[in-house]
């Protein structure tokens, strides 16, 4: 029988914001190099990445403050994360889309595998709207958002949603995600897991598709 893959968006499926700090620079009219915090590129350049790292503030928590931040450096008060994601990407939020993401999807797909996104705030960072420019996003067959759900990872309750709604088992779900505390939970849920590496995308897609392979 075939198994699921179950995603997390940000980070796994999108490249990081930590990667497109150039981008960024240039859509807010930044002079080049502004930016300077690179988590996990980078966590010695960070505090407060670390911070979050070692569960003193929520990954939430780090994104408004750092949206509250790049907010000031153009003269504005923003409030909410999906501020920074959409003027930091324009209007192309294809072009973050990692293709090793798109490669592995399109060969779970292949597959037969079925396919999730387990996200935390896929709607809140990004906005409801961001979901219709992205190709890749119809051939999932679930998409669990703690948007509104409620349930952050790694709450029990998050894996199990996603599970029922994929009517599978825990032991044959795959799970992606880029957080250890969420990889953690996971494995508690009894689920197989790949600990993404943002810095080895490739690597981390061609360990879930192996898992996904065994029978």
């Amino acid at each position: 029988m075939s198994r699921a893959l179950v995603l997390d968006f940000g980070g796994v499926i999108s490249r990081t914001l930590f990667e497109t700090h150039a981008q960024t620079e240039q859509a807010l009219g930044l002079p080049a190099g502004t930016l300077k915090w690179r988590g996990p590129f980078d966590p010695t350049t960070d505090t407060l990445w670390q911070s979050m790292q070692a569960g003193e503030i929520s990954e939430r928590d780090y994104w408004l403050a750092r949206t509250r931040e790049v907010g000031g450096l153009v003269g504005e008060s923003w409030q909410d994360m999906s501020t920074l994601v959409q003027r930091a990407r324009g209007t192309d939020p294809q072009a973050v889309i990692r293709p090793e993401a798109v490669q592995a999807i399109t060969q779970a797909k292949a597959m037969g595998c079925s396919l999730a996104i387990l996200s935390n705030e896929l709607d809140l960072f990004y906005g409801a709207a961001f979901r219709h420019k992205l190709d890749i996003l119809p051939l999932f067959d679930v998409i669990i958002d703690a948007t509104y759900t409620g349930i952050l990872k790694p709450d029990p309750r998050a894996y199990a949603l996603c599970s029922e709604a994929l009517h599978r088992p825990a032991s044959e779900c795959v799970f992606v995600d880029d957080q250890w505390r969420n990889i953690q939970g996971a494995m508690a849920a009894g689920w197989s897991t790949v600990h993404f590496d943002v810095q080895a995308p490739a690597a981390s897609y061609a360990q879930a598709l192996s898992l996904l392979a065994v029978h």
